[in-house]
């Protein structure tokens, strides 16, 4: 069978390892004669894997002692409700940058329940860099930003702080979580859906200092209260356990391969022989800031003065098993999601074929 490799945004590509263990584990969990899809949420070995979850994402992450971590569900796009229904007391206000859809969408949604102060915006920009200067406001109770943009490919390289000293930052890090690696300091509150790179859709991570929590006096329905997943250790209802056990995988293949400081080496390389051929290759051009090149998700538009059909290339593509390279419709294109799952091999793969394809294409 022909090598496939899935450049998807998300869901996306998982370790080969990881596959195999879930599919194992659908039709018989650690030899107890039934499907890990059958098994009570509360039952041992079930609670036993959670909290190993847990722990593997403490280590890897390093993540303090302070911080509580969920396995919710719903994605990031309900923590964008979450987050200001549990943090915005009435009156308040939050800064939010605005640097690609999900974090206006998250803005949007924050706006149902407090003030919000739009702190930057590349919006007018097609979002095609991250404005570094930040007008907060001095009483914000937190600055939220998403780390990655997927769908732009630009990157926070060095994370804001917050203007109000008792403030802190909540960022979604969806498609750039385990990484590269963490400091804790300033932040308060870190989300990620799992689809993006270290599982498959149904499970979101999310890492809280539980000091943030004490002045919320808002009524908030059970199932969206951090207080209560906290003092139910992510069991308050039935959690997404197959999505966890799929990022419990991710995260021992990580560890495997020398957990995520190695992992961020690994994703440099890629990422940097990539946008190398980018630069170099006659046919194409990135549309990002060079200072705000994503390592995770790297789109490329063919050059103003060539007239190809993009839609050849990705045939073209596809027919050597390089897949689901179109990029967003808001930025055309191509697009090559290169998480941590991706291998270097299929990083040479799609270089080779883009030298290949300009042999191709006469110049005038």
């Amino acid at each position: 069978m022909k090598t496939i490799y899935n450049f998807s945004a998300g869901p996306a590509v998982l370790h080969h390892s990881v596959i195999r263990s879930t599919a194992n584990a659908a039709n018989n969990f650690n030899n107890s004669g039934m499907s890990l899809m059958e098994m009570s949420h509360r039952s041992k070995p079930v609670v036993d894997m959670v909290n190993e979850t847990e722990e593997l994402s403490r280590e890897l992450l390093h993540i303090p002692k302070e911080f509580e971590v969920l396995f919710l569900q719903g994605g990031a796009s309900l923590q964008f409700s979450m987050i200001p229904m549990n943090l915005l007391i009435k009156d308040a206000v939050a800064d939010y940058t605005d640097t690609g859809s999900w974090s206006y969408k998250a803005l949007n949604q924050a706006k149902l329940f407090g003030k919000v102060n739009i702190a930057s915006s590349s919006r007018t920009s097609n979002y095609s860099f991250i404005p570094k200067e930040l007008n907060q406001l001095s009483e914000s109770i937190y600055l939220h930003i998403t780390s990655n943009n997927t769908i732009y490919g630009t990157q926070w390289k060095e994370f804001p702080k917050p203007l109000n000293s008792s403030g802190f930052l909540v960022a979604d890090m969806s498609s750039d979580i385990f990484s590269r690696p963490l400091n804790f300091d300033n932040f308060g509150l870190i989300y990620a859906g799992a689809q993006k790179n270290i599982g498959p859709a149904g499970a979101t991570i999310v890492l809280i200092r539980k000091d943030i929590l004490k002045d919320i006096d808002r009524k908030i329905p059970d199932m969206l209260s951090y207080r209560i997943h906290i003092e139910k250790n992510s069991m308050f209802n039935t959690p997404p356990v197959m999505s966890i056990y799929a990022i419990n995988c991710s995260l021992k293949w990580l560890k495997s391969v020398g957990g995520v400081e190695s992992i961020n080496k690994n994703n440099l390389t890629k990422a940097k022989l990539l946008y190398s051929e980018i630069n170099r290759n006659s046919l194409f051009q990135s549309p990002i800031a060079k200072e705000d090149r994503s390592l995770m998700n790297i789109p490329f538009i063919f050059n103003e003065e060539i007239k190809e059909d993009e839609n050849i290339f990705l045939e073209f593509c596809d027919k050597r098993g390089l897949k689901t390279l179109k990029g967003h419709r808001s930025v055309g294109g191509f697009r090559a999601s290169i998480y941590n799952a991706m291998p270097l091999r299929g990083v040479e793969a799609l270089i080779n074929a883009m030298q290949d394809y300009e042999k191709l294409i006469p110049r005038h």
